[in-house]
């Protein structure tokens, strides 16, 4: 797209600083060094002519010169020590500072009791989300109840908070405001291992890891459940495009899935989000590299999980990915603006667009 040019000079002025940074930092390092030089060899020899002096006038023995040359050497080594070592100690200090102001943000875990796995509802009460470390709120005023078997599309315009409701609905961010309860029980009175049992999730971006395609889809379980592993593959519908893989199953991903198609990645991290039957599954844009036939695959999934009583929340921009949902969630600005059922709220965001209109065929004249 024609950027060499401009990338490259970019580069070359981030170089440039980098190296008249580092210049500053030698010289300020190197002066440091010699200065501390100079003033111990000036001590050294002032001790040396002390005690050379106090010799002369019989006020000392010779010994003097070689115990003050030893005793200088030793009080002045941790200094010489503490310049040598100082841009450790910095860095040290600085990532002391940086790891403080992470640790911060992250919320203490505990163990908290062990509950029976969710099967009833998903109530979202008066949530608002923030972004770790950041003030400002990006999604704020949801509120909907799901029951078993329901599906719900999350739609709405770029930058409109649907991706951090994803989040929170899953329990990757915690809401600043409201609550986010399965079967009357906020996401915090799970262990983050035992909520991970009964949630599956396809996040905007996909991150697969290196590993083959069977230990990625059962979420790297050692050793991984067989039976599980296709189950899930079958209802993501991959079954097929796994088999035929050049090592089926055992098919390395590679580090980042470099080794799939970012459609083939985006299926198999669908068929991670089924693994074992979850019972609330959330799907962030996730026919963004789908086909034709994986959209009709991922709306036959949404279709089998409403089947077998779980809860489904789509968070799309193409209509394909909310086909199979039966309620509607509209997102504009960060705030809620319309839950209800599909049609209804469809018909509302949706004006039908207008017949058109018939030709006219214009009458011909002719002689016989």
């Amino acid at each position: 797209m024609g950027m060499i040019g401009r990338i490259s000079k970019h580069w070359r002025d981030l170089n440039h600083s980098y190296v008249l940074s580092s210049g500053r930092a030698s010289d300020i390092g190197g002066s440091l060094g010699a200065t501390s030089k100079i003033l111990r060899l000036l001590l050294q020899s002032s001790i040396l002519a002390v005690g050379a002096w106090l010799v002369i006038n019989q006020q000392s023995t010779p010994g003097i010169i070689i115990a003050g040359s030893i005793l200088g050497a030793r009080a002045l080594a941790p200094v010489d020590l503490a310049i040598a070592n100082w841009r450790g100690f910095v860095a040290a200090r600085q990532s002391w500072q940086r790891l403080s102001k992470l640790l911060t943000h992250l919320p203490r875990q505990s163990d908290p009791m062990p509950l029976k796995p969710p099967s009833r509802s998903l109530v979202v009460q008066n949530a608002a989300v923030t972004p770790p470390g950041q003030q400002k709120i990006v999604c704020q005023d949801v509120n909907f109840t799901l029951v078993a078997g329901k599906a719900l599309g999350v739609i709405g315009p770029t930058a409109s908070g649907k991706s951090s409701l994803a989040r929170t609905l899953v329990g990757v961010w915690r809401p600043v405001r409201g609550t986010v309860r399965l079967d009357g029980a906020t996401l915090d009175q799970w262990s983050s291992e035992a909520l991970g049992r009964y949630v599956g999730y396809v996040p905007q971006d996909v991150e697969l890891f290196d590993g083959t395609v069977a230990q990625n889809i059962a979420r790297f379980e050692d050793p991984p459940d067989p039976d599980a592993v296709i189950a899930a593959a079958q209802a993501a519908g991959i079954h097929d495009l796994v088999t035929g893989l050049p090592e089926g199953y055992e098919t390395v991903v590679g580090d980042h899935g470099s080794a799939l198609s970012a459609g083939q990645a985006q299926r198999i991290a669908l068929a991670r989000a089924l693994y074992r039957d979850p019972f609330l599954v959330v799907l962030d844009e996730p026919n963004s590299n789908l086909d034709a036939e994986g959209d009709e695959a991922l709306t036959r999934a949404i279709l089998g999980l409403r089947a077998r009583g779980a809860i489904t929340v789509v968070v799309a921009h193409r209509p394909s990915a909310i086909a199979g949902v039966d309620y509607i969630l509209v997102m504009a600005k960060g705030r809620q603006q319309q839950f209800g059922p599909k049609e209804e709220v469809l018909s509302r965001v949706m004006p039908p667009s207008p017949a058109p209109r018939p030709l006219k065929v214009a009458e011909q004249g002719g002689t016989g």
